[in-house]
């Protein structure tokens, strides 16, 4: 379980900040476990997110229908609105290229914040932007037109999103920078070390302004 009180820790921080105390924190962390490429974030001033991973994949190129798979829809709602809250929809994209049809939309961004979900990050494409549900943070592969024949293929699965491991009920935290998968059982330890990285960086900072050359910057490095 995460407290309201670490939720908030984590709201109050950006991403980076997030992967640098988990360096510290969990060391053997520091090269996995975050997006490796660019993603599109059409709302970069929204604040972080942080949720638990709904993960999924899609695909777009061919059509399905039928009743079987409007119960997988309706199973997926269910998956959606379940416990753990909030949540992130971590979506990827199996076609190749991913991003042939954008899954999130006016429609889609509506529903799953209405089922708790804070927004999204996927390999895939998104559409839509002036219509997205408000406050519905979308990080994106792609930006494309249609949602061509997109639909669920999955879901519960572990996905793999610009180099990021994901397991459903993952802790992500995300913001314009990227995604993080957290460690849940690091958050308290990641508040302790978050006022000794604040004031390293602000002596090397601070350092760095000085205008009194290298060796004063090498101190600042020195500690």
């Amino acid at each position: 379980m995460v407290s309201e009180s670490q939720f908030s820790f984590l709201r109050s921080i950006d991403t980076p900040t997030v992967c640098n105390l988990i360096e510290i924190v969990a060391p053997e962390r520091r090269g996995a476990g975050y997006t490796v490429t660019h993603l599109h974030c059409p709302f970069p001033d929204l604040p972080p997110m942080v949720g638990f991973a709904k993960t999924v994949t899609i695909r777009s190129r061919n059509a399905v229908s039928g009743p079987s798979y409007m119960a997988k829809r309706m199973d997926y709602l269910d998956y959606v609105a379940a416990t753990p809250q909030p949540s992130v929809v971590m979506i990827e994209d199996k076609d190749e290229p991913a991003g042939y049809g954008a899954f999130w939309g006016e429609v889609q961004t509506n529903v799953h914040k209405a089922l708790g979900c804070l927004g999204t990050v996927t390999n895939g494409s998104i559409r839509d932007i002036a219509q997205v549900a408000e406050g519905f943070q979308m990080l994106a592969g792609s930006i494309t037109p249609s949602h061509a024949y997109v639909h669920v293929v999955e879901f519960g699965v572990p996905v793999t999103i610009h180099g990021m491991e994901v397991m459903s009920d993952d802790l992500i935290h995300a913001d314009r920078h990227g995604a993080v998968v957290v460690p849940a059982d690091k958050i308290d330890a990641m508040r302790t070390a978050l006022d000794g990285l604040m004031k390293q960086e602000a002596r090397i900072i601070a350092a760095a302004k000085s205008g009194k050359g290298v060796e004063a910057i090498k101190a600042a490095f020195r500690g």
